[in-house]
């Protein structure tokens, strides 16, 4: 195959994958080494490896990221885990579309303990290549239409480039319309703070209780506001 440039996404540097087998987790690296198509790598900061964090970070496009999670579908009494992968401008739809096509009773995110323990990847790194031969690996339409999308690499210090077709064509990989769903809006501003309004009491005036009036020669008037408050006015 011949070399192809390097892709210019954000920040970064792109190398080829096969150059750097030790940017990537073990079972990436083995797995790269027979991936029949181009794959970059760029190294990162471990802090940054989050979704958000990393598009900010290095000004690669959230609509050219895409997240790998790790589902537990449980039925009679089994659990089995699969791998979801969903551009990162949406989100799984895990409780309905995932959980019918693997015929679950139930499905959910797996714990962060056994995604690790069982992918051998690191949290937050845990990526479709390399991933057991036994896990599903569910791949939204949007990810497969893709020219280039960036995956993790198994571990939080570098990022993959990848097509979308190559991950489509992963042994394991089956490619579902719909099964990322829209991110939910943002929750609405509250309303702009109204500025504090205070109501006078009909006895509050510039004038107080027992003092004199400034017309001295108005005797009805000094009477009435020498009156104590709780008598009311006639």
């Amino acid at each position: 195959m011949p070399d192809l440039p390097a892709p210019a996404l954000g920040s970064l540097t792109w190398l080829p994958a096969a150059d750097r087998p030790d940017l990537v987790a073990a079972p990436v690296a083995s797995a790269l080494a027979v991936l029949d198509g181009p794959a970059w790598v760029a190294e990162i900061d471990d802090d940054l490896a989050d979704t958000a964090a990393f598009t900010e970070a290095y000004g690669v496009p959230l609509e050219a990221s895409a997240n790998c999670v790790v589902v537990a579908a449980r039925r009679a009494g089994e659990t089995t885990l699969a791998a979801c992968l969903v551009l990162a401008t949406t989100r799984a739809d895990v409780n309905g579309l995932v959980r019918r096509h693997l015929g679950a009773r139930k499905a959910s995110f797996a714990p962060q303990d056994v995604a690790v323990a069982e992918s051998g990847m690191a949290y937050g790194g845990i990526t479709p290549v390399g991933l057991p031969a036994s896990w599903p690996l569910l791949v939204d339409a949007g990810v497969a239409a893709a020219d280039l999308v960036v995956i993790g690499s198994g571990t939080r210090g570098s990022k993959l480039a990848v097509p979308g077709s190559l991950l489509a064509a992963l042994p394991a990989a089956e490619v579902l319309e719909g099964l990322g769903q829209p991110l939910p809006d943002e929750a609405p501003s509250p309303p702009p703070a109204q500025p504090l309004r205070v109501r006078r009491a009909p006895d509050d005036s510039d004038v107080g209780w027992g003092e004199r009036p400034s017309d001295v020669s108005d005797d009805d008037r000094r009477y009435l506001e020498d009156r104590p408050p709780h008598w009311g006015s006639d």
